[in-house]
């Protein structure tokens, strides 16, 4: 905005203002002869005479304004708006002074009051337009502006307010539409583009978002935000190393600045640099002490360092500063259980399942840490509650059966392995399991089929061989007996049950010698077997 003349050197009448009119004379030659500030201190001299003197205080004000000498300028004015309140100039002249010196709202009132003294006047619309934008008052700012434009409809001043009172109130294709014609004229315009980055970001449009951003770093790379924007486009893209390039720019442009630290701490998570991470999160804490989210992401970096007693106290510290994130808990859980404060881990993940019910790998570390201690019924509950929620979670599956079958409930564990074998029939848990019931059951036909399974996966065990040869020798297949006798030896060599029912399955094929000599290498390996043998 520029100031507008509002003094005269005619009318003079006393003798005090005869004076004046010539401190005023001497003050005019000395500004047209490029000497502003020897002009203000004639001007000074004649208010010192005369303080409320209509020309001088304009004269003044209008050469400190010449000078940026806004916050004095602005006391001149006001005095001259005390002294003559019609005078439509000094109003203006004033809200000028009030304006560059940032002070918006009292500025927009002396707009808006010279422009209802003068409506002939339209740069009191856009006065009052630009400083309601500044003070976030977009639909009062856009009313004005519009007002201005009807006679000034070029002005690009008023144009770009507009376009960023548009944006401000979310009516992002017009203010699109205003900032593209901008930057058909004036296509390095960094304001714009940065503006037009912004209304990508919330409109969450990546192609936009990347389009504008590359405009702006080719115009400045060291844009902020040029380099944010990149950044987020990265980051939808999964390219973290790059997000993390740009990120590491924007914390050295602005040291203190928590949002680039948490950024940038994120990028190296999802990196796996957990050092660079643990770094990042500390500067965030720092900068912002009650930054639970932060604390929460130092302690996930700290945890995968293998630094569990950091990471203990950063989740710590994130659930003094609020109770309401169950990760927080579960988290630290499991530095519990890793540290071995397996009890404190358990009553850690009932505090999480206290506020989240549903929670599923609670009840799975519950479960597990049930079976660890031999507790079946915890662990039953735990991976009862784990299927509740999956149905075909394979790891809660088998470890339910296993503690069922730990607890006894042979019918239990038969129905969850048998689960677990539809869901995998390649799962040699599902397979070991379900012979184990099959022989329990005394269903031999069903083990036996189970056992040669495992064996056909590759499963070539020592206590495998054996067990499938006790029950084809069970059922007189004394050769087939025999060969898996000698393949749990082969895997084990001292196995000496094994020898002894090899023992065996010789002498029932008449190989008396060879069965001897197989007892005698069952007693040299386990000489308690002796006790049965008479």
């Amino acid at each position: 905005m520029s100031i507008k003349e509002c003094f005269n050197m005619s009318g003079w009448k006393t003798e005090s203002e005869s004076q004046s009119k010539s401190v005023l004379a001497r003050a005019v030659a000395l500004q047209l002869d490029g000497k502003p500030l020897e002009a203000l201190n004639e001007l000074n001299a004649a208010i010192a005479i005369s303080p409320n003197h209509p020309e001088v205080l304009a004269a003044r004000g209008h050469v400190l304004c010449e000078l940026e000498e806004w916050a004095e300028a602005a006391k001149s004015y006001t005095t001259l708006v005390e002294v003559s309140p019609r005078n439509v100039p000094a109003i203006y002249n004033l809200a000028v002074c009030l304006e560059k010196n940032q002070q918006w709202e009292p500025a927009a009132i002396r707009f808006d009051q010279a422009a209802k003294m003068d409506p002939r006047r339209p740069e009191c619309y856009l006065g009052h337009g630009l400083c309601k934008l500044n003070s976030g008052k977009a639909e009062a700012a856009l009313s004005s502006l519009d007002r201005y434009l009807e006679v000034k409809p070029e002005d690009e001043t008023a144009q770009f307010g507009k376009a960023v009172a548009l944006q401000m109130l979310w009516r992002f294709d017009e203010a699109v539409e205003i900032f593209e014609q901008h930057l058909k004229t004036r296509p390095t315009n960094e304001e714009a583009l940065t503006n037009l980055v912004a209304i990508a970001v919330a409109r969450r449009d990546d192609a936009a978002l990347r389009k504008y951003s590359e405009q702006l770093m080719k115009v400045n790379p060291e844009s902020e935000a040029g380099l944010e924007g990149m950044a987020a486009c990265y980051f939808n893209q999964g390219a973290f190393d790059e997000a993390s390039e740009h990120c590491a720019k924007l914390v050295n442009q602005s040291p203190e600045h928590y949002e680039r630290w948490f950024n940038y701490g994120l990028s190296a998570l999802k990196l796996r640099q957990f050092a660079s991470a643990a770094e990042a999160f500390e500067q965030t804490v720092r900068i912002r002490p009650d930054a639970k989210q932060a604390y929460f992401n130092l302690g996930i970096a700290r945890q995968e360092l293998k630094e569990f007693d950091a990471a203990q106290s950063a989740y710590r510290r994130a659930l003094q500063i609020t109770n309401d994130m169950p990760e927080v808990l579960f988290n630290l859980g499991t530095v519990l259980e890793e540290t071995g404060n397996k009890e404190e881990a358990e009553e850690t993940y009932k505090r999480v399942l206290s506020k989240d019910p549903n929670w599923a790998q609670a009840w799975f570390r519950i479960g597990y840490l049930g079976l660890e201690r031999e507790d079946w019924a915890a662990a039953v509950e735990g991976f009862t509650h784990c299927i509740a929620q999956k149905a075909d979670w394979t790891d809660a599956l088998s470890n339910l059966a296993i503690a069922q079958w730990k607890s006894r409930d042979v019918n239990g564990a038969r129905q969850t392995f048998s689960k677990l074998f539809e869901l995998n029939p390649d799962s040699l848990e599902a397979l070991r399991g379900l012979a184990a019931v099959a022989i329990d059951q005394k269903q031999y036909e069903e083990a036996l089929d189970y056992q040669a399974r495992l064996i056909d996966h590759g499963e070539h065990s020592a206590e495998l061989f054996y067990n499938t040869g006790l029950l084809l020798h069970r059922q007189g297949h004394f050769d087939d007996a025999a060969r898996l006798y000698q393949e749990a030896i082969n895997e084990q060599p001292e196995f000496a049950e094994a020898f002894l029912n090899l023992g065996h399955a010789l002498m029932s094929q008449g190989n008396e010698a060879e069965a001897k000599s197989c007892w005698k290498l069952a007693l040299e390996a386990k000489p308690e077997l002796a006790s049965n043998y008479f």
